[in-house]
């Protein structure tokens, strides 16, 4: 009995974390369910509050190439610079690096593998995936949901 009691617990420790996400995770800047609806198209919300994915190629932002800032549609907080912005060929913006402190990140155990999920630092909102496939100097590839993205032209 004290071995599947063990078992037990030992199970629900390790399956937390995943089920747990951001739960009790607490942001600079907060909002009640309500306040985010109110803000956020549907599209958004399920993007950013519930960690969906729009169609890709659907974002303007997919071609923005004017220098500025890519902040959070969320919190507008600065996350990604211009110049750190590049045309992965995958239909979504894609960036090889964010700015220092700009994001968190998880594992994201919802397909068959495991991915790097990223999200606004500030206020926790769902960007998009993180892969090892980029350019260099990082060979990172954020792959960011344009409409959790608001663009601020330099």
């Amino acid at each position: 009995m004290k071995r599947r009691s063990f078992l037990t617990t030992a199970l629900a420790a390790l399956a937390t974390p995943a089920l747990a996400g951001k739960a009790g995770v607490t942001y600079e800047v907060t909002r009640s369910e309500e306040e985010w609806r109110a803000m956020l198209t549907e599209l958004e919300y399920s993007v950013m509050r519930e960690e969906g994915t729009e169609r890709p190629y659907t974002s303007p932002l997919n071609d923005e190439n004017r220098t500025g800032t890519f902040l959070c549609k969320g919190c507008d907080q600065p996350l990604y610079a211009s110049e750190t912005k590049y045309d992965s060929g995958t239909g979504w913006p894609s960036f090889y690096q964010a700015k220092s402190g700009a994001i968190g990140t998880k594992d994201d155990r919802k397909l068959l593998s495991v991915r790097t999920e990223c999200h606004c630092s500030r206020c926790g909102s769902h960007l998009g995936h993180i892969f090892d496939d980029g350019p260099e100097p990082t060979g990172k590839r954020h792959c960011i949901n344009g409409v959790s993205l608001t663009f601020a032209p330099a």
